[in-house]
């Protein structure tokens, strides 16, 4: 009985009232990370996807499928890693202008089954190749420097599901229209350290999301998460975002993994990101950003290229527009090189925007 009391307690939410408005607490963390994860680049949205880039938690024998909806829907079955938590991320592949969100994800006996739909600037449904990452972790603590932690947000429900490494609750404070503050107690230093990411849920419409804000403090992490609709209207939705630090995306400490904040768009380069902890590589290599044209960012990942791998990226203060990949990135081991990260206006005119771009391998 006790046990089973615990188990609800964990997975309720708990609502307390804060200045401004207000706040939902999500449970501490408890267990190790991550429980359950994987990721796949969807190259069809009918049978099993890219077989270089998909990798899980699931046994060697089993592949990811994919299933398409209705336009611009596509189901993607991960085998043997069921959850009723966790989180996903999601990146378009392709060079128009388009963008992917989640949809939903729920278990389906052994599987995990995420639906993803992607749309043109204004919100005309139509399939793209993308990146998407599922990781669910019910974690003990991670050893300082080391930070992971994510919450997945619904406008009404609150704190669908929390992870923090440092065993605190994070919360999500309520602002205007489409604007959040999401605290990570306990995580990540007082500088600017780590990578973030940030995607849109949202079932029924079509719905982008940015990191507006980053504010790290010695008591932890604060971001603002802003999401808007099709157009240029601010709009309250569902999203989630994740926070690493020495960590892959997926809560996986891999060999080989990296990340980099493009926080100067204009710059020609290349160039090495900083502070040095916002431009992580795991084999101790520097990550370097060079202008492609307008828009456009190649990222150069060096001594880290191990098949199957995988790319994310998170548009930063870009208002209502969003942040895609051009193409697949190219692995030719040691390096990985990602032509590029393209990022547009909510209109879709290519734009120099902030991004923030994080890699892992299986491995």
């Amino acid at each position: 009985m006790k046990r089973l009391a615990r188990v609800r307690w964990l997975a309720g939410l708990v609502t307390v009232l804060a200045a401004g408005g207000l706040v939902w607490a999500g449970p501490a963390a408890q267990a190790s990370v991550p429980d359950n994860w994987g990721f796949a680049y969807v190259n069809t949205p009918s049978g099993v996807p890219d077989l270089n880039h998909q990798a899980g938690s699931w046994p060697a024998a089993f592949v990811v499928h994919t299933t398409p909806g209705v336009p611009g829907q596509v189901f993607v079955r991960f085998p043997q890693i069921a959850s009723s938590a966790g989180v996903v991320h999601v990146t378009a592949v392709i060079d128009i202008a388009a963008w992917c969100q989640a949809q939903r994800w729920h278990p389906a006996g052994p599987d995990e089954i995420v639906a993803v739909r992607c749309y043109r600037p204004g919100g005309t449904p139509v399939f793209v190749p993308f990146t998407v990452t599922f990781s669910q972790s019910s974690a003990s603590t991670l050893p300082a420097p080391l930070a992971y932690g994510y919450v997945h947000f619904q406008p009404g429900s609150g704190i669908v599901t929390s992870f923090n490494s440092s065993g605190a609750a994070n919360t999500v404070t309520p602002g205007p229209t489409g604007v959040w503050t999401v605290t990570l107690p306990g995580l990540g230093p007082a500088a600017l350290a780590g990578d973030v990411q940030v995607t849109a849920v949202n079932p029924t419409v079509a719905a982008k999301c940015e990191l507006q804000h980053w504010a790290p403090a010695a008591s932890g992490q604060s971001f603002v998460v802003r999401c808007y609709d099709a157009t240029t209207n601010p709009l309250s939705t569902g999203w989630t975002l994740t926070y690493q630090l020495g960590r892959a995306v997926t809560g996986t400490q891999p060999a080989f993994f990296g990340y980099s904040y493009d926080n100067q768009p204009a710059t020609p380069g290349p160039y090495a990101p900083v502070p040095p902890p916002v431009n992580f590589n795991s084999a101790s290599a520097v990550n370097t950003l060079v202008r492609a044209g307008t828009g456009l960012r190649l990222a150069s990942f060096p001594q880290i290229g191990q098949l199957p791998n995988t790319v994310l990226v998170t548009p930063v203060q870009a208002g209502p527009g969003f942040c895609n990949l051009l193409t697949i990135w190219g692995t030719a081991p040691p390096n990985v090189t990602v032509r590029d990260v393209a990022c547009y206006t909510a209109t879709g005119t290519l734009a120099n925007q902030r991004s923030m771009i994080t890699y892992t391998s299986k491995f």
